[in-house]
């Protein structure tokens, strides 16, 4: 990125660096606030593969699935990057275009993905079937040699809730308890809801209480 910005002014580089900076730093707790920024750094410096990049993104967070297709497909074209492909692919999802999310999915371009985002494609694929009321394609979508208990990746926890999704899709409740349970064991970082939805599953109710 650093890189990129180098052709820009000084100033407005530096001006567009702060935004983005700003953009990542509130991503998480303050997603509209961030995706201001990164419009701002796009206003300044609309033809840097990255700050196009950052727009898609939070674009992308805040549910503005269109403006953040045209934005990842513009920093793609301009960089030849592929690793947001999985991204797009769920932006035709948020758009109610299941069988587009597939066409991408599909993608020769897919084979240069590393094993991340290749996982994280999958589960984008997974979903588009579920989407197009193909509870057991997508079931049949995530079996694969990285769907194991014991075999834990960065991206482990969210492929098996989406496996765990997939089989409650298709009427098999037992199954995706199970692999509930095991999205909850691998999500070391709570970035599912794996044990609540376990907490539905076996009609129990979670309350949370007060430090205090």
């Amino acid at each position: 990125m650093r890189a990129e910005l180098s052709s820009l002014a000084t100033l407005n580089s530096t001006a567009v660096s702060r935004h983005l900076v700003m953009a990542g730093r509130l991503l998480d707790e303050d997603p509209e606030l961030a995706y201001r920024h990164a419009i701002a750094a796009r206003d300044r410096a609309g033809r840097v593969p990255a700050v196009r990049e950052a727009a898609g993104i939070a674009a992308y967070v805040t549910g503005r699935y269109a403006e953040a297709l045209a934005e990842l497909r513009a920093a793609r074209r301009m960089s030849g990057d592929q690793s947001t492909l999985p991204m797009m692919a769920d932006c035709e999802r948020g758009l109610g275009r299941p069988a587009k999310a597939l066409e991408l999915a599909g993608s020769p371009d897919v084979a240069k993905l590393d094993a991340a985002g290749r996982a994280e494609m999958l589960i984008v694929a997974s979903g588009a079937r579920r989407d197009m009321g193909q509870p057991e394609a997508a079931v049949l979508l995530l079996q694969g040699p990285e769907l194991k208990p014991g075999r834990r990746r960065a991206w482990s926890a969210r492929l098996f809730y989406a496996y765990a999704e997939a089989l409650l899709a298709a009427g098999r409740e037992d199954e995706a308890v199970t692999w509930f349970e095991h999205a909850a064991e691998a999500d070391e970082t709570g970035e599912t809801d794996a044990d609540e939805r376990l907490a539905e599953l076996g009609g129990v109710t979670i309350v949370e209480h007060d430090d205090d």
